[in-house]
């Protein structure tokens, strides 16, 4: 079997490409594998991120297990959160197009077989994702996962609901300087994506029903082993999509995106993701219009009520049955496709279980008819924008 990988350790004329392998610690023994490159946008900066180096391990040990050689290699990100109210927020899209030409670039440089890609929040799953279609080779994403959310005085807590809105009900007299200093401290517990359908847990999930991560990935919590069983299967995973030849843009088609699209409906999702889904599709040489978004949003109903639309957290989706059982709902409506599990989308829908049937409703009992983003057109914006559908 032809690997990319051979242009840099096959042949005579190639001894120096892999006299420098050898010093990295490639073994001769390794050179018949196929070459796993791990994009691992971990850093200290970002709470969804600071757990990598333990799903790197996992992942490392995965592909060894499938019979690959992995090569972990840094790709920057940024904490939207962190970045808002200053300067920083003129750089938090720019990164999206960063990430992408940086996972390019050393792919392509190092001729590597396949690739993982390790993300969690904001513009740093879109941009793996988008690098995913251009270079259309083996790849699977793997998202870090949602936190917990919080708690104080016997409600639960979230980032937007409770932090940021913390400083304007202070201000109203409504919260004393302790209950400011409580939320502070309680409402991002530990590792982890943002507890609500904020747009780092909306393209994970979008992510999953895209195809391009492994069955459950979607929704596991940050903190599980669950997020480690699928860190460590998903290095199995991408040797056999090497030695399958199943590439990205197998598995990103345009029925990929309509269902994904039609998931971000019934979840009511961030409007983020109209932004990013056209972005990734425009790198698979797709065109997804917003008259589609529509389309497809008034025919979905919005099957749940997660912050900031309603109460609900990204671990009452897990411990409900994930995406799985979104999907499961949906089933007749999805068309199918291709997914780096291996069974199609439609099959994988079928095993989906809904443990809460509140928290996932039946589409009969919807929360709406319609889905949660709407498309707007007017004289601001003559070709349309995406809006929060009203509730």
């Amino acid at each position: 079997m032809f690997m990319r990988s051979d242009e840099v350790k096959k042949g005579i004329e190639r001894v120096p490409h892999r006299a420098l392998m050898h010093a990295t610690g490639v073994a001769r023994s390794e050179f018949e594998k196929p070459f796993i490159g791990i994009a691992s946008s971990f850093t200290d900066l970002i709470p969804g991120h600071v757990g990598m180096r333990t799903l790197e391990r996992f992942l490392e040990n995965g592909v060894y297990a499938g019979g690959g050689h992995p090569f972990l290699f840094g790709i920057p990100g940024i904490c939207d959160g962190i970045a808002m109210g200053h300067v920083g927020m003129h750089y938090s899209l720019p990164i999206r197009e960063l990430i992408a030409d940086s996972v390019e670039t050393v792919i392509q440089a190092h001729r590597l077989d396949g690739m993982i890609l390790l993300t969690n929040c904001d513009k740093i799953t879109p941009g793996m994702l988008m690098a995913a279609a251009r270079l259309d080779i083996p790849a699977i994403v793997l998202t870090a996962g949602p936190m917990l959310g919080g708690r104080y005085k016997g409600e639960r807590l979230d980032l937007v609901h409770d932090a940021f809105e913390a400083v304007g009900k202070y201000n109203r007299g409504e919260l004393t300087e302790d209950d400011v200093v409580a939320m502070e401290i309680g409402s991002c517990p530990g590792e982890g994506s943002c507890q609500g359908l904020f747009t780092a847990n909306t393209m994970a999930c979008l992510t999953e029903s895209l195809g391009m991560s492994l069955y459950g990935a979607g929704t596991a919590l940050a903190v599980s082993s669950k997020k480690r069983h699928l860190a460590f299967e998903t290095g199995k995973r991408i040797v056999d999509l090497v030695k399958n030849n199943i590439t990205a843009r197998q598995i990103m088609t345009k029925n990929a995106f309509e269902n994904a699209i039609r998931v971000d409906m019934s979840l009511g999702g961030s409007t983020n993701t109209v932004l990013h889904i056209t972005a990734i599709a425009h790198e698979a040489g797709i065109d997804l219009p917003l008259d589609l978004f529509d389309r497809i949003s008034s025919e979905t109903p919005n099957i749940t009520r997660i912050r900031p639309s309603g109460d609900a957290m990204m671990e009452d989706i897990e411990y409900a049955g994930g995406i799985p059982a979104v999907l499961n709902r949906l089933h007749d409506m999805l068309k199918d496709n291709p997914t780096v599990t291996g069974p199609s989308i439609r099959e994988l829908a079928k095993r989906g279980t809904v443990y809460d049937p509140e928290i996932i409703r039946p589409l009969g009992k919807a929360y709406s008819s319609s889905g949660g983003i709407a498309v707007l057109k007017g004289s601001l914006a003559p070709d349309g924008v995406s809006s929060r559908s009203p509730v």
